[in-house]
């Protein structure tokens, strides 16, 4: 069970404080279940009740600075993951951000940044698909990371770089 003020990873909704643990906030009646009260830390003016045993969604702690340097010194060797077949491909982008796998959102980055390089350099289009997975895991990931590592959101992905550049130069 989580604390009230700590910070998790909720399912639909990214990175969320818990504000309160209450009882059912529409049946007053049913005192037996508790409920968390959330608020989604970069999206303001949402609050989201949710059971505490809720077991349809992910619910988990965000990673510590530890953890968020720890994966990014290990975002070399990740590999990136090809599949042919578009459909299974869609899937396994979504089951990665369904799952809110910090490893398995940089997985999915760096297959996408690949592919677009990739597709760009052979002069074809980006898919709107792999724009709207890319983005959805640079979001969900990016947010943890900045909270984790206390810098601004729009300074992890400059943060991830030059971390993996400076690993480079050191082999």
């Amino acid at each position: 069970m989580f604390e009230k003020g700590e910070l998790i990873m909720c399912g639909g909704h990214g990175v969320c404080r818990v504000n309160d643990i209450t009882g059912n906030p529409i049946d007053r009646s049913d005192l037996k279940r508790k409920y968390y009260v959330l608020e989604p830390v970069f999206e303001k003016a949402s609050t989201i009740y949710t059971p505490v045993d809720n077991e349809k969604i992910v619910m988990r702690r965000i990673m510590n600075k530890e953890e968020a340097e720890k994966l990014i010194s290990h975002i070399s060797e990740i590999e990136t993951v090809w599949i042919q077949e578009e459909k299974r491909r869609e899937q396994t982008y979504k089951e990665a951000i369904r799952t809110y796998d910090s490893r398995s959102l940089v997985q999915i980055i760096k297959t996408l940044y690949q592919r677009k390089k990739s597709r760009i350099n052979e002069g074809k289009k980006v898919l709107s698909s792999d724009e709207l997975y890319l983005h959805k895991a640079e979001e969900l990931l990016y947010s943890e990371m900045s909270l984790a590592l206390s810098i601004p959101k729009e300074r992890v992905e400059a943060y991830i770089t030059e971390a993996v550049k400076k690993q480079k130069a050191l082999v």
